[in-house]
């Protein structure tokens, strides 16, 4: 049987390419990003299975804390390129509460809260969870947005960066999202953008992709065209994030050095070594940077970051 598109039910598509997992390296399996031949939505083909996409995702996937020379390093960067977040969002949040979805160890919630917001986090790891409350004091419950246990219309915001890629149907989530929020809530989406310069010359080898961990493609148009048929009026685009454009045309370049995919598959290095590779891939990330500013200035950058409110 034909799979079928997520957004309009076709199953006919054309193949763009082939890849497999260059972050993580969890298979050697390739997957083909196809394009839907009736809506032109790009999906990742064949579709993993919910059993097969847990092994896709390591322990560690998402960034925690750490005591080294070099773990402190990478915490005052994540903190400072996090600020473009937090400035994005802050203007449209009062006193919350703000739900963020996909939260990890909490530190976008943290800078939050520090501004006076009540926050929540949810995430699927229970590891996650405790890092947010060990190291940043932020209440996170484990769950799915879709089974999430809170009542309706009882947050002032959701944030949802880099989750609807990851996910088979996104418009389930779109709309528990909408059921959370109350009336003229916002809610600020945040996907990599398969209309950016990065996409269309790097290809398989451009880690917005993300094999096989990326299932549904976004460009603009499919964003917006997913939020409006919720009922969102979206009020704001924004095409650069200083988090994580320049350092994804960094990973793209050399995966290799990544730092937190490095931690993650468990890459035995001292601590002089760990700190040179790190110095490698910040210079890579600043080399990056004009790049990533150049495309995203003329409407092509490598992520969408969108605010939207409940109509």
């Amino acid at each position: 049987m034909t799979p079928e598109c997520p957004r309009c039910g076709q199953g006919e598509f054309v193949v763009l390419f082939a890849g497999s997992d260059r972050l993580y390296r969890t298979t050697t399996r390739e997957f083909q990003v196809v394009e839907c031949a009736s809506c032109s939505l790009l999906r990742l083909e064949p579709r993993p299975t919910p059993e097969e996409l847990r092994q896709f995702y390591p322990e560690n996937y998402w960034w925690s804390p750490d005591p080294s020379v070099p773990g402190r390093l990478e915490g005052l960067y994540r903190r400072m390129v996090l600020g473009d977040h937090v400035g994005f969002v802050a203007p449209g949040v009062e006193r919350g509460p703000v739900l963020d979805v996909g939260c990890g160890g909490g530190s976008f919630l943290a800078a939050l809260a520090r501004r006076g917001v009540r926050v929540v986090g949810l995430d699927s790891s229970t590891r996650a969870a405790g890092v947010a409350w060990r190291y940043n004091r932020v209440p996170v419950v484990c769950a799915s947005l879709e089974n999430a246990p809170f009542p309706p219309e009882s947050f002032e915001a959701v944030t949802l960066f880099h989750v609807l890629e990851h996910l088979p149907e996104p418009d389930q989530y779109v709309g528990a999202a909408r059921r959370l929020l109350a009336p003229g809530g916002r809610l600020y989406v945040q996907v990599p953008n398969a209309a950016s310069w990065q996409f269309l010359l790097l290809g398989a080898r451009w880690s917005g992709i993300d094999v096989p961990r990326h299932l549904v493609h976004f460009r603009a148009a499919d964003l917006v065209g997913l939020l409006e048929a919720f009922r969102f009026q979206v009020l704001r685009q924004k095409l650069f994030s200083l988090r994580d454009n320049p350092a994804g045309l960094a990973t793209s370049i050399c995966p290799g050095l990544e730092p937190m995919s490095r931690r993650a598959r468990g890459v035995p290095e001292s601590g002089g070594t760990r700190l040179l590779k790190n110095l490698i891939y910040a210079s890579l990330v600043a080399a990056a940077l004009p790049l990533a500013a150049l495309e995203a200035a003329a409407g092509a950058g490598s992520t969408i970051l969108v605010e939207a409110v409940k109509q």
